[in-house]
Order: structure tokens, then C-alpha cells, then sequence
């Protein structure tokens, strides 16, 4: 990109942003007219957004600052610009979760629960961000809507299904975002764009006015460029939701103030076998360059991972086409032949096929979970490849030539599949495309993955 960078951007920290408009240091409004002018500048080159909500956005700003002038208290988040994947409510907006069938919906009547969520902590939506058809691809490169482009290099993919999500943080554009995972749609992009993605244990952060791909997979997260603002922003979303089905009933407990704590005394363990293979060169010595910072390590292989990630793509397949079935019969030729031959395929997997992938669910989330009976995180490659190219078909994989979008997930499905809290940092070496490591905890563990995700943070 020319001119500002990813980084060099404008606003750094939702946490900053928020300290200057809650002190008068800065107004809401001010904060949001850089952001607006940053996007008409910026968003044309990659392709983030998909809407712009400007008046809404002017009009929170401007009732914000005149709460901080009659000296109320404001939250946590106040004045923080953040834009949503456009599959979440945003009220006022079409939800068209990529797809040409969604153009012509009314606009969303309310905000989904998360985006209803940082707006009562203060943050202000100002889009909707470009997304893969129905969240069902590792690229966002949309038919319908063009592909998002890597604010790193304009040939490269920004990742998907999340990737405008990804590419606002990475270029500057806003602090936050908010995105959804299936089997890799948060940590890819957060990956190839270089910047923190969370996703939290399933069920934790509610997923209400959200059109989902996979039900028993779909989780809602946060791209953040620094993991102070992703720990604020977890604990402004996470907690029990009536209207989600699968909401847990657990205290919302906070992140925070736990960012800071030693984390020496972790033991940590390396995923190895199916997560030891297929890399490319950058992408392991990211790993080992993590694995170093965080001192004595120990190798973890998981057997049952490859498995997993066959059983995920059965369960993706299957639970998405039975919430798109409805469209399918009526209106095929409105999909994107790639998402609608996956999803035409589900239909016609045997359900004992399914069942059988759902079994095996239970008896490889026993497995990981001895894991972390002998270490407190794991770590891993998030994928096996820097961003690829715009429209490339291939790559290779420990020799074979394979298809670029099914295989991204290399690594992030055989996690996906049991639900477990991950945070993607990103690795930046001078000259070189971004890499990613998830670092993985135990259920209910955000708390701790995000120490580690902090401590890698301040150490470089």
C-alpha cells in the first residue's frame, strides 16, 4: 500500500482511544472523523468493508461526547471505531453474509447481542466488513462482492471467511473487529494479515443475530492489534445470552486484569505430528521462534488431529447445508458454484456418516484434554502458508501440489472441531509476509491464553 501503513496506523489502541475521549483529552466525534477519512482513502485499495454506516456513526460520537461533558461515566471502550463481518446485525444495514441471495433482505432491525454489546461499553460500529460467501471459504475472494485484498501486499488474499475483518485492523482503519470462526475464519486471516484474533471456548460469546454456517462449530471473535484491547473487548462480550441456545451459564469473570501475571511457571507444549507437517519454512520457524521466547517446552502429538479435521469438514458440510437447504432447492444459481457444490455435497452425506464424525468429536476432545493434564497451553502453527495470491488455484504441501482453499485449515480445523480458546499472535520478520501461532488453552482458559498472547507481545 502506499502512504500509512499497517505499521503506522492512526489509532494503535481501542484502550488509548477510549482513555482520551473518557478524560476530554479528545473527542469521540474527532476520533471518528479520522477513522471515516481513513476509510475513503484506504478501503477502495483493499476492499474491507462492504458498508459504511457514517451518520450512526456521527450521531453515537456526538452523544458520547456530550455525556463526557456533563461528566458521566463512559465505558470501557468509548470512542473505539470497530467494524463487524457482515453476517452479525448491524440495525440499519442489510446482513449479507457475502452472499447475492441477502441483497435485497430489509435492514437488520436490531444489532446482533455482541454488536449490542460494544455499543453499550461505548465503541462505535462504523461498517460492515467483507466476508467469504456464508462464511464458507479460507480466502475471501467473493464473486459477488470482489476479493478483499491483504493491506500487506495488494496481490495477496487478506484470509478468510473474516478477511475484511482482519484487513481493517491490519491497515489501520479501526482497533477492533469483530469476526466469526467455523474452522479457521479468525485465526487464518488474523494470520495472513498479521494482526491478534480470539476465538473463546464455544458458547462463551453469544452468537444471536448472526447467519451461521455450521451450528455445533460457529463462534463469534475479536481481530485486535494489540492483546490489551482483544482482553477488554472479550470482557465486554462473553456471557450468558437468553436468545442463544448454546450461550453457557457461566460468570463473566475478567481477562485484564490478569494480563500481566509471570506466565513462567506455564508449562507449555508444542503440537507436533499433523501439526509438524506440511509447513513451509517461515512457518516453522515462527513456531520454534514462540516456543524459544516462552522458555521450556514439550512436544504434544495429538493423534486423533487428522481425523478431526476429516470429521470437521463432514460436520461443516452437513450442518451448513441443512441451514441453506431452503435456498438450494429455489435459488441454486444465486450461490457461488465452489460454496454451493460443498454444500449440495452435505446434502448428500449419509447420516451415519455424521453421526460417526460427531462421536469421534467426544473421544478426541478426551484426547487433547489428557493433554492438558501435563501442560497449561499448546502451542501451534495456524497455517501452513503465508497469504497466497489472488486467484492462485495451488500450492504445495510436503511435496504434493493441493488446492489452496481447502487446505488453509490445515492446522486451525482439528482445533475448531472441540471448541477450545485460542488466540492467534501474529510473527513479523522485516522483509516477510506475517505468520501465526495459535496459542491454545483448556476450556474456560481465555484468561491464560491471552497472558501468553501478552507476555509474546512485550518480549517481540
Amino acid at each position: 500500500m502506499s502512504g500509512r501503513t499497517p505499521s503506522e496506523p492512526r489509532h494503535a489502541s481501542a484502550v488509548e482511544v477510549a482513555r482520551q475521549v473518557a478524560t476530554g483529552a479528545r473527542s469521540a466525534r474527532a476520533f471518528i472523523e479520522d477513522c471515516l477519512a481513513d476509510i475513503a482513502v484506504v478501503n477502495p485499495r483493499i476492499n474491507a468493508l462492504t458498508a459504511v454506516v457514517a451518520e450512526a456513526a456521527r450521531a453515537r460520537a456526538d452523544a458520547l461526547d456530550r455525556r463526557v461533558a456533563r461528566g458521566e461515566a463512559v465505558g470501557p471502550l468509548a470512542g473505539a471505531p470497530f467494524v463487524v463481518k457482515n453476517l452479525l446485525d448491524v440495525a440499519g444495514i442489510p446482513t449479507l453474509a457475502g452472499s447475492r441471495i441477502h441483497a435485497r433482505n430489509p435492514p437488520a432491525a436490531q444489532d446482533a447481542t455482541v454488536v449490542a454489546r460494544l455499543h453499550e461499553a461505548d465503541a462505535i460500529c462504523v461498517g460492515a466488513a467483507s466476508m467469504d460467501e456464508y462464511a464458507y471459504g479460507f480466502t475471501n475472494e467473493n464473486t459477488w462482492y470482489g476479493p478483499c485484498r491483504n493491506p500487506h501486499d495488494l496481490d495477496r488474499v487478506a484470509g478468510g471467511s473474516s478477511g475484511g475483518s482482519a484487513a481493517a485492523v491490519a491497515a489501520g482503519l479501526v482497533p477492533l473487529s469483530l469476526g466469526t470462526d467455523t474452522n479457521g475464519s479468525i485465526r487464518v486471516p488474523a494470520t495472513f494479515c498479521g494482526v491478534f484474533g480470539l476465538i473463546a471456548t464455544y458458547g462463551r460469546i453469544p452468537r444471536a443475530g448472526a447467519v451461521l454456517l455450521a451450528e455445533s462449530l460457529d463462534r463469534v471473535g475479536v481481530f485486535a492489534r494489540s492483546v490489551r484491547d482483544l482482553a477488554v473487548a472479550y470482557d465486554v462480550l462473553h456471557g450468558w445470552d437468553p436468545a442463544d441456545q448454546v450461550s453457557l451459564r457461566l460468570p463473566r469473570g475478567a481477562s485484564l486484569p490478569a494480563l500481566e501475571a509471570d506466565i513462567h511457571a506455564l508449562r507449555v507444549g508444542v503440537a507436533r505430528g499433523h501439526f509438524a507437517q506440511g509447513g513451509c519454512p517461515e512457518v516453522a520457524h515462527g513456531l520454534e521462534r514462540v516456543a524459544a521466547a516462552l522458555g521450556s517446552t514439550r512436544d504434544i502429538e495429538l493423534e486423533g488431529a487428522a481425523k478431526a479435521r476429516a470429521a470437521a469438514f463432514i460436520i461443516t458440510s452437513c450442518e451448513g447445508s441443512h441451514t441453506h437447504l431452503d435456498n438450494l432447492r429455489r435459488r441454486p444459481e444465486e450461490f457461488f458454484p465452489e460454496v454451493r457444490d460443498r454444500l449440495i455435497a452435505g446434502a448428500l452425506v449419509p447420516h451415519t456418516w455424521y453421526q460417526q464424525a460427531q462421536k469421534f468429536r467426544v473421544l478426541y476432545r478426551r484426547e487433547v484434554l489428557r493433554a492438558f493434564d501435563e501442560v497449561d497451553v499448546l502451542l501451534a502453527p495456524t497455517t501452513p502458508t503465508p497469504a497466497t495470491l489472488v486467484g492462485q488455484e495451488r500450492m504445495v504441501i510436503d511435496g504434493v501440489e493441493v488446492p489452496v482453499r481447502p487446505n488453509i485449515g490445515l492446522y486451525t480445523q482439528a482445533l475448531s472441531y472441540i471448541g477450545l480458546p485460542v488466540v492467534n499472535v501474529p510473527i513479523h520478520v522485516a522483509g516477510e509476509l506475517p505468520v501465526g501461532v495459535m496459542i491454545v488453552g483448556p476450556p474456560h482458559a481465555e484468561a491464560r491464553v491471552l497472558q501468553v498472547a501478552r507476555y509474546l507481545e512485550r518480549t517481540g
